[in-house]
């Protein structure tokens, strides 16, 4: 059964940074592409970065290129989202997802499977 455990988020400042975790079991995690999620209040899911089963290749939402940083490590199965420079508007629900084609921008399939959330909150 596929797992994804977050971890991390919270009450963070303008300018501040904070790094999420997603703990991935159940399925390969080196075979299948990761993504991160951001569900702003009263809005649909954003695919804001996703990156491919080697970590060789990434994408990010132009709101959050330069400021966030995907990241993941095949050996202990996490997944990771650094992200710097917080905005207000960074506020919301983040959600990692697991797909196994690699698809970045409008149109794409969302994800396949799903962590529980995690609330950032970006306010002074």
């Amino acid at each position: 059964q596929v797992h994804l455990v977050q971890s991390g988020g919270g009450l963070v400042q303008p300018g501040g940074s904070l790094t999420l975790s997603c703990a991935a079991s159940g399925f390969d995690f080196t075979t299948s592409h990761m993504s991160w999620y951001h569900q702003a209040p009263g809005k649909g899911r954003e695919l804001i970065a996703m990156i491919s089963n080697l970590g060789t290749v990434t994408d990010y939402a132009d709101s959050v290129k330069g400021r966030f940083t995907i990241a993941r490590d095949n050996r202990q199965n996490l997944l990771s989202l650094q992200m710097n420079n917080l905005k207000p508007e960074d506020t919301g629900v983040y959600l990692c997802s697991r797909t196994d084609y690699y698809c970045f921008g409008n149109g794409c399939p969302p994800g396949v499977d799903w962590g529980q959330g995690t609330q950032v909150t970006v306010s002074s």
